[in-house]
């Protein structure tokens, strides 16, 4: 079945971008034609028996957008509200992100529609497991390599692994990526988005940091991405001045106490909304209208909409969670000259490690965190003083020189194989 692209929709971002692309003249309608929609597509159903014995059909998607540049690449999420048009557009900004990072990776992304936190441990584990027995065949260390994504973890991804290494019947550890070190995993993936940004944002501020200026920052979403970015940037002293979970927000014009926030969530206590420090209770909307240096959204997407965008007063925004802002969004930014790093850039820490740790599996041979690290910086530097060079010779946003270069690698590749 062809897919047409009112049906299921892709990324209105990568959307506009494909249209400046055209109207700058590089490249021709023809070529971006091959953009317009998924190479592959699986959309099942799959029983799943749930600890009381009932019986429960479970909805779920893996969507293989691009394969020009190599096997595909991207995440699984497990969410009630996941559904086909997501997965879709989640893999498309896959494949934009492997090729701006040059990674020899298609993009794809998968999802699961359920509410994890409404699972038992055994629940979970049938789960993960029945995914992988309904996409055995069309995934694989050359083919489609997985990885965690939103509710998903190294333990998801090593029940995964064990079920397809059952099925083929030999091992793989190629297969996916994100799974626990004594399966394979690498050193430094699981601080790898945040270290990337991190790596950004200290060349972004190279100058003001230089100066021992005090920039504050506020991050919506303290999860491991939006926890370990603020340890790093208050390491290189950041002032982290809001924070967020799902359901609360604290605020403290002077620096809150990290130490004390982290100290927080490991005694496993579910909401700020309990947090009895030094901080004011704000909600997740005052949050994103802070007069602050940098926003960083680390949650889930569209947080930043045409509703509210008037309303925010960051100098940057860092998108560490994929697709937080919105395109009407966006344009209103554009206008307020707020600048912002992209998803596809700014969170690309994960997958550029999620490499490594493929790298590492095909050869056999391991690496230190400190190599883990070097090279990351390596691979984020690069792409971002590309994206920062096009941007001032062609006077985009970032986040258009970002798509533009991404792109240009993916249309080169779909040429060379005599695809266009």
């Amino acid at each position: 079945m062809v897919y047409d692209t009112e049906d299921l929709i892709m990324c209105e971002h990568c959307k506009e971008q494909l249209e400046k692309a055209k109207e700058l003249g590089i490249f021709s309608s023809h070529d971006l034609g091959i953009l317009k929609n998924p190479r592959r597509v699986f959309a099942f159903n799959f029983p799943l028996v749930m600890d009381s014995g009932e019986t429960k059909l479970i909805s779920a998607f893996r969507v293989q957008y691009n394969d020009a540049l190599g096997p595909t690449k991207g995440g699984l999420r497990f969410h009630q509200s996941v559904d086909l048009n997501e997965v879709s557009e989640l893999a498309f900004l896959m494949s934009l992100k492997n090729a701006l990072l040059g990674l020899p990776f298609g993009g794809a992304k998968g999802g699961v529609k359920l509410d994890p936190k409404k699972l038992s441990e055994k629940e979970l584990e049938r789960a993960s497991r029945a995914y992988i027995r309904e996409l055995w065949k069309f995934i694989g260390p050359s083919i489609d390599i997985p990885a965690p994504d939103v509710n998903t973890n190294e333990k998801v991804m090593g029940w995964m692994l064990d079920e397809y290494e059952k099925i083929v019947g030999h091992k793989a550890p190629g297969l996916i990526t994100g799974k626990p070190l004594v399966l394979g995993g690498s050193l430094g993936r699981s601080t790898s988005t945040a270290r990337g940004a991190f790596f950004l944002l200290q060349e972004h501020f190279k100058k003001e940091l230089e100066e021992k200026k005090t920039l504050r920052v506020a991050i919506q979403g303290f999860g491991n991405a939006g926890s370990v970015i603020a340890e790093l940037l208050e390491s290189i002293g950041m002032k982290i001045v809001a924070v967020s979970d799902s359901s609360s927000a604290l605020y403290n014009e002077t620096g809150l106490a990290l130490d004390e926030l982290l100290s927080f969530k490991k005694g496993k206590n579910s909401s700020f909304s309990k947090f009895s420090g030094n901080a004011k209770q704000i909600t997740q909307e005052e949050l994103l209208m802070l007069d602050v240096d940098i926003l960083i959204p680390a949650a889930l997407g569209g947080v930043i909409r045409k509703e509210n965008a008037n309303n925010v007063k960051a100098k940057l925004i860092l998108e560490l969670a994929n697709g937080p802002i919105t395109p009407s969004a966006d344009s209103i930014l554009n206008t307020k000259n707020i600048e912002v790093i992209p998803g596809i850039l700014a969170n690309a820490g994960g997958v550029v490690v999620s490499y490594f740790e493929w790298v590492q599996n095909l050869q056999n041979y391991y690496w230190t965190e400190e190599r883990v690290n070097s090279e990351l910086q390596e691979y984020m530097l690069k792409a971002y003083n590309a994206v920062i060079l096009l941007s001032q010779k062609d006077k985009l946003s970032l986040r258009g020189a970002a798509e533009i270069l991404a792109i240009r690698r993916i249309l080169e590749a779909e040429k060379l194989r005599g695809n266009i």
